[in-house]
């Protein structure tokens, strides 16, 4: 199970309460207060770790806690801070609060640190009021509680390169081509039923790139057809998208219709989606009557149109220094 997607009940530490405490020795019946301040208590703290997949743990444990701050003591003791909570969270992973729909953080980068709840602060001891004017004060103060939330964790995978098409329309046989990945493939719709991401490399510069694989669209996948277009958020950070067309037409399909369809789908999550430099990429050029499919693609949109075959691995160099000009840019 591939979980991009978790809601969270957390809570960070209260404060310890202050001491109530005086001091009582042989010879000093009257010492005073000696009572202590109560310890802070524990934050929730966030972690980036590229070691870590995806929410999952957070599916099946969504409640979390740091450890209240420690009661203060007397002979002026403090009571013991509050252990932090902290949570590790893949790369690339916004964290939401619930109640204002806020993106409060968003955690990139490898080894990043970021509090998310601060815990309270521990209450003062009767020493604290201590004044010539009351030499024995009664009074403490007790420590304020921790901050809480409701947050939702959402995952968005960071890649340099989106991969976006139809099921079938040779995703996987191209990622594991371009990255020697271990994809399933297989001839029937939806192999792919996760976000992937790949890495490309180029033995002559010592460079890599990263792609992403979503799973397939089809028209109406916003209104909950085939997978929908939830998987739409892991391409939303990617410098530029690739559009990959079976420009077969197997099936009766059109090429075209194929590429106008994939673009309403983007607009229909995020119109910022189509403003992203983007490559349109024709698979399958092995099979017969492509070429008619080709000039039509082309006079649709007015463009470039990269071909390729995946089974007999051709224009798949020429498709890897493209995707290095886009994204590595001299």
């Amino acid at each position: 199970m591939f979980v991009d997607e978790a809601k969270v009940i957390l809570k960070a530490g209260d404060g310890g309460k202050g001491c109530l405490s005086f001091l009582r020795e042989k010879y000093r019946p009257n010492g005073g207060p000696n009572g202590g301040d109560g310890g802070d208590g524990g934050d929730v703290v966030l972690i980036c770790d590229r070691n870590v997949a995806d929410l999952m743990d957070y599916k099946f444990v969504p409640h979390a806690s740091a450890k209240n701050g420690g009661p203060g003591r007397g002979s002026n003791c403090h009571g013991a801070n509050g252990a932090n909570c902290f949570l590790k969270v893949p790369e690339g992973t916004a964290i939401i609060d619930d109640e204002t729909g806020i993106v409060v953080i968003e955690l990139l980068k490898d080894g990043e640190k970021m509090v998310l709840l601060k815990g309270g602060i521990g209450g003062k001891g009767n020493i604290n009021f201590k004044s010539s004017v009351n030499r024995a004060p009664r009074k403490i103060t007790l420590g304020t509680p921790g901050e809480t939330g409701n947050f939702t964790f959402v995952l968005k995978t960071i890649a340099d390169i989106g991969l976006v098409g139809f099921p079938n329309a040779g995703k996987s046989s191209l990622i594991n081509i371009l990255t020697h990945a271990q994809q399933k493939e297989a001839p029937y719709p939806f192999t792919t039923l996760n976000p992937k991401v790949g890495i490309i490399s180029y033995a002559e510069t010592y460079q890599t790139l990263t792609i992403a694989d979503i799973p397939g669209l089809i028209g109406g996948a916003h209104e909950n057809r085939g997978l929908g277009i939830r998987f739409l958020k892991h391409i939303e950070r990617c410098k530029i998208l690739l559009f990959l067309i079976d420009i077969a037409g197997v099936d009766g399909r059109n090429p075209v219709d194929d590429y106008r369809t994939l673009r309403e789908e983007l607009a229909h999550y995020d119109r910022g989606l189509l403003e992203k430099p983007s490559l349109l990429v024709a698979n399958k050029m092995d099979l017969p009557g492509t070429e008619k499919h080709l000039m039509a693609l082309k006079k649709a949109i007015g463009g470039t149109v990269l071909t390729i075959s995946c089974a007999q691995n051709m224009g798949i160099g020429d498709l890897k220094e493209k995707l290095y000009a886009f994204c590595r840019p001299v």
